[in-house]
């Protein structure tokens, strides 16, 4: 693993959220970040950690002391936090339009910023990575400093939750040419930012709608799998996804029934190597917070299961199981990933470690 010879100082926009929440869980003592500053709306400013976040602490994990007290910054006054720190996380909850504000604001100050929101994700030099599979996408942040007129400010997003319980067992077999891909996910409440407490109508409820998902669940893979050219991400020009969003009563994990053609003739037994193998820059690099291995595939009939493998790698990992032919498609799966770790906040923080030692994120 790399050695750092001081950690970095970090900020966290949108703390008090689940996502940022989650942040700080995986920050308290992470050996290559301290977390400086929390900032969050200006209802929340000036208030101790604790008292904003009174009883709306959702994690099944304690809030870490070490931040009780520390005092919320207003997330607006962008020049005074960035003052503070090397680089933040952002994971508000405002409309897009105002998010990407506050993010390209950051970015201005020579802050960088890693994203759990999707605001940025379609912007053409703004990378939206999953660290293991496209990484080489952070190669565009040089022509998004020219844009912003930055010598270390950028921002970076990592995509959907959802697309990493599919996207990664697709990326293990890309060269077999997928060309058509069915996904349906089954997600679970947390990637709404609530618990049952808030949502009690989900209790032994499915509700088959899931705003503006389906089409990030079709369209981000290929973003991810695309190549820069000009100075602009373009996204892959195939497989064809077409997919199919359900919120199901889960607080943690998104499942995905998956089906798949290729162009090229494979054998089960290879597709399953492949996924054991598959591992990207992270695993390479040894990153303090990447899974080791990335993918695991379960053999059981009834795997993988939320309540046996959604923590699968502290969460970080991402479980297969059930591939078989099919009569209509060459084969079908199911996957699973825990929604709020590798999907949100890890992937994010993941992100980071991944362009610290890239060397894009260094001490101001």
């Amino acid at each position: 693993m790399i050695e750092m010879n001081k950690k970095l100082n970090v900020g966290v926009l949108g703390a008090t959220g689940m996502v940022g929440q989650r942040f700080l869980s995986l920050l308290a003592n992470h050996p290559w970040y301290e977390v400086k500053v929390v900032a969050a709306s200006e209802r929340s400013a000036g208030k101790t950690y604790e008292e904003a976040v009174g009883g709306r602490w959702k994690l099944d994990v304690p809030m870490p002391e070490k931040f009780k007290d520390m005092v919320i910054r207003n997330m607006h006054d962008v020049e005074s936090v960035a003052c503070d720190v090397d680089f933040v996380f952002c994971a508000v909850d405002m409309g897009k339009e105002e998010i990407r504000a506050i993010e390209d604001a950051y970015a201005k100050t020579e802050t960088p910023v890693v994203s759990n929101n999707s605001a940025h994700r379609w912007t053409e030099d703004v990378p939206m990575v999953v660290p293991e599979i496209n990484p080489e996408h952070f190669d565009i942040i040089p022509f998004q400093r020219k844009r912003l007129g930055t010598n270390r400010g950028f921002v970076a997003v990592k995509p959907n939750c959802s697309i990493q319980s599919y996207a990664p067992a697709l990326s293990a077999w890309l060269k077999y040419e997928p060309t058509q891909v069915v996904a349906s996910t089954y997600q679970a409440i947390s990637g709404a930012g609530k618990t049952f407490a808030d949502w009690p109508e989900m209790v032994e409820n499915v509700i088959p709608y899931i705003g503006g998902e389906e089409a990030k669940s079709e369209l981000e893979p290929l973003r991810i799998w695309g190549h820069i050219e000009d100075g602009r991400i373009v996204k892959a020009a195939a497989p064809i996804i077409t997919a199919q969003c359900i919120r199901v009563p889960v607080v943690n994990g998104h499942t995905a029934a998956v089906f798949v053609n290729f162009k090229q003739k494979v054998e089960k037994a290879q597709l399953i190597e492949d996924l054991r193998n598959f591992e990207g820059l992270p695993q390479k690099m040894d990153l303090p917070s990447a899974p080791k291995p990335f993918i695991q595939y379960l053999e059981d009939d009834d795997r993988p299961q939320v309540k046996l493998d959604v923590d699968y790698q502290n969460g970080m990992g991402v479980s297969f199981g059930r591939l078989r032919e099919d009569v209509i498609f060459d084969y079908k799966f199911v996957g699973l990933s825990h929604n709020t770790l590798r999907g949100a906040a890890g992937g994010a923080l993941l992100c980071a470690e991944t362009l610290t030692a890239l060397g894009y994120i260094e001490a101001k």
